[in-house]
C-alpha cells in the first residue's frame, strides 16, 4: 500500500508569500494561513447569518451551526448559495489537499465565500470564518475584505493523549477533539495501552479490562481498591464508546491512531494474562524483571492477532501504532526458548529479535490493508546509547513501516529517512507536553521545525509531519492536562500547518489572544499566568 493512499497525504508545496506585512497581520487566525491578500473595505454579515454548505462536503448542519455559534453567531442553514451570507462550496480552492480559498467581500452576496478542495478543507474554512469574523456590537460581524488561500505544510498534525497512566473518559477526549479542529489538527494519537493500564475492551480477553484497568501497575502502585476510589465506575473504554469517539473525531476531520504496545510496556496485560509473559527460570527474577512479551509463543500470537483484528475493525485509520520503545531484554536473555529461536533464525541480537517480531506484526497488518507505525526504536538503532544495542544487525525493519522519531540523536531520524522510511518528527525535547514550561516554553514549542536543514527537499518530503505528546505520568486530573496542553497546543498546530517562512512568534502571540479568551472561558487556563511571561506554578 503506497503512503500516498493513506489519509495523510503529505503537503509538499512551497509558500507563495513571506511573513505577513503589517496590514496582513490584522487577520487573526491560528494557525497562520498560507497566503493572505488584504483589500480596502470591510465585509459584514448579520449576527444571525444564513449559511450554505455544499452537500458534497458531507458536513452535518448541526455541526456547522455549533462551530459558528461558539464564535457568537446565530446561524441558520439555507439550501442555496445565492441566498446565503456565508457560503462554502466544493471545488478547486487552494488546489491542495485539505485546502480552501476564502473570499470576504463588501457589498456582495455572499459576503463570505469559501471554496474547499475536500471535506477537511471545508471544515477548516468554517474554523477560519469563526476566527476571522468579529462582532461590531451593532448587529453585524465584520472582517477586512481579503482573500485567503490556505493549505497545510504537513499532512500529519497530531496531538497524543496518554490514558494508560490516568483514565480521563469520553467527555474529556471529546473536548480535546473540539480544540484540535479549532486549530486544524487532524490526527489524534490515542495511547490506550502501556504498563500502567489497559484501557480498551478486547472481546475474548476480558481480564485485560477486568484486571488490567484496575491499577497503575508501574508508576504509583495503586492497588485495585484505591484505584476504584479514584475511578468508581471503570477505567476503560467499551468498544461501543470507542466507536462513538471515532465517529465524533471523523465529523471533525480527525483520524484516530490507536497505540497497542509490543514487546514491552506490557505489565497490565501480562498481569492479567501471565502466560503472555516471557518466563525465566529463577522465581525471584520472574517476579522482578521488567515485563516483556514472549513473542515466539503461540499464545502471544493468538493474543496479538485477536487484539489487532478488533482494533483495526474499530479504528478506520488504516494505521496502528505498535509502540516498540524502551524494551528491556533481560527476560529474553534468560529464556532458553528465545535464545534457541534466535539461533535457528540467524538473529544475532535481542533488537534483532524485536525487529523480527515487529516485522511479523507488520505482515499481519498489511494483509488487512493497515500500516504499522512505531517509536524509533523499531529501526533497531541504538537510540539510548546502550552497550550492545544496534550492533551487527541481521534484520531490517520492513520498508513499509512508518517511524515516529522521539529520542536519540537527530542523526537517527535522518538515517531512517535516507533509508527510505516515512517519518513523523516528534523529537521529545521539542514536542513533549509533559515537560514543564521552564524546560519547554511556548516559544521553543513554536519554533520547532519538523524538517532537517541538512536534508534535501526530496528527503524532507519523507517527513509526514509532527505530533505533540501529552504523556500521563503527572496528569491525574483534567485540570493538569489543561495546564500542560494549553496554550502550547496552539504552537504545535502552527508548526504542522504553517510553512517556516510565514511563522513569526510575536505575531502568533497576538493571534492567539482571542483563542486564549475562549480557553479561559472554558476554564482551561487553571489560573496560570500569561503564557508570554512563563509558567511558575501549576495545579495539583
Amino acid at each position: 500500500m503506497k503512503i500516498s493512499s493513506i489519509l495523510f497525504g503529505l503537503a509538499t508545496a512551497f509558500a507563495l508569500c513571506g511573513l505577513p506585512n503589517a496590514a496582513e497581520a490584522q487577520i487573526t487566525v491560528v494557525p497562520q494561513p498560507r497566503v493572505v491578500r488584504l483589500h480596502q473595505g470591510q465585509a459584514a454579515v448579520p449576527a444571525a447569518p444564513k449559511v450554505y454548505v455544499d452537500a458534497k462536503a458531507k458536513i452535518n448542519a448541526a455541526y456547522t451551526i455549533s462551530r459558528l455559534s461558539e464564535a457568537g453567531l446565530k446561524p441558520t442553514i439555507v439550501s442555496k448559495a445565492a441566498a446565503a451570507d456565508i457560503a462554502i462550496t466544493m471545488g478547486k480552492g487552494s488546489g491542495h489537499k485539505e485546502g480552501y480559498k476564502l473570499t470576504l467581500s463588501a457589498g456582495k452576496s455572499p459576503a463570505v465565500a469559501a471554496v474547499a478542495d475536500d471535506r477537511n478543507g471545508a471544515l477548516y474554512a468554517i474554523e477560519t470564518i469563526a476566527q476571522i469574523l468579529k462582532s461590531d456590537n451593532a448587529g453585524h460581524y465584520t472582517a477586512n475584505v481579503c482573500t485567503i488561500t490556505d493549505w497545510p505544510q504537513f499532512g500529519w498534525r497530531a496531538y497524543m493523549l496518554d490514558e494508560s497512566r490516568h483514565f480521563h473518559g469520553m467527555a474529556n477526549v471529546k473536548r480535546l477533539l473540539d480544540e484540535m479542529i479549532r486549530l486544524k489538527m487532524n490526527v489524534f494519537h490515542w495511547h490506550l495501552v502501556d504498563s500502567p493500564g489497559w484501557r480498551i475492551e478486547i472481546k475474548g480477553y476480558p481480564k485485560l479490562t477486568e484486571v488490567g484497568s484496575l491499577s497503575d501497575f508501574s508508576h504509583y502502585f495503586l492497588g485495585a481498591e484505591k484505584w476504584k476510589e479514584v475511578h468508581p465506575d471503570r477505567a476503560y473504554y467499551t468498544q461501543k464508546e470507542i466507536k462513538e469517539i471515532v465517529a465524533y473525531a471523523a465529523a471533525r476531520g480527525i483520524t484516530i491512531i490507536p497505540e497497542i504496545e509490543v514487546p514491552a510496556h506490557c505489565d497490565a496485560s501480562t498481569i492479567a494474562y501471565p502466560e503472555l509473559q516471557t518466563p525465566v527460570p529463577n522465581a525471584e527474577e520472574n517476579k522482578s524483571l521488567p515485563a516483556l512479551y514472549n513473542v515466539i509463543s503461540p499464545k502471544f500470537k493468538k493474543f496479538i492477532e485477536t487484539t489487532l483484528s478488533q482494533v483495526v475493525a474499530l479504528f478506520p485509520s488504516k494505521i496502528v501504532h505498535i509502540g516498540g520503545d524502551e524494551a528491556n531484554y533481560a527476560r529474553w536473555s534468560k529464556n532458553e526458548d528465545i535464545n534457541k529461536f534466535m539461533q535457528a533464525h540467524g538473529l544475532k541480537t535481542y533488537p534483532d529479535m524485536q525487529l523480527y517480531a515487529i516485522n511479523s506484526i507488520q505482515k499481519f497488518l498489511e494483509k488487512k490493508g493497515v500500516k504499522l507505525i512505531g517509536w524509533n526504536e523499531i529501526t533497531g538503532d541504538n537510540v539510548h546509547n546502550e552497550a550492545g544495542r544496534g550492533e551487527n544487525s541481521a534484520v531490517s525493519l520492513d520498508p513499509s513501516a512508518i517511524v515516529q522519531f522521539w529520542d536519540g540523536s537527530p542523526d537517527l531520524a535522518k538515517k531512517a529517512i535516507r533509508k527510505g522510511y516515512y517519518l513523523v518528527n516528534s523529537n521529545c525535547h521539542d514536542t513533549y507536553l509533559d515537560y514543564n514550561y521552564g524546560v519547554l516554553p511556548l516559544e521553543r514549542a513554536y519554533n520547532f521545525n519538523p524538517y532537517f536543514e541538512d536534508l534535501t527537499p526530496e528527503q524532507n518530503a519523507k517527513i509526514l509531519g509532527t505530533g505533540c505528546q501529552m504523556w500521563g505520568e503527572w496528569t491525574p486530573t483534567e485540570e493538569r492536562i489543561n495546564f500542560q496542553t494549553f496554550p502550547r497546543i496552539g504552537a504545535y498546530a502552527e508548526d504542522g500547518w504553517t510553512n517556516v517562512e510565514n511563522k513569526n512568534y510575536a505575531d502568533f502571540v497576538r493571534r492567539m489572544a482571542p483563542i486564549e479568551q475562549i480557553w479561559k472561558a472554558k476554564g482551561y487556563f487553571c489560573g496560570q499566568p500569561s503564557y508570554t511571561m512563563g509558567v511558575t506554578a501549576a495545579p495539583k
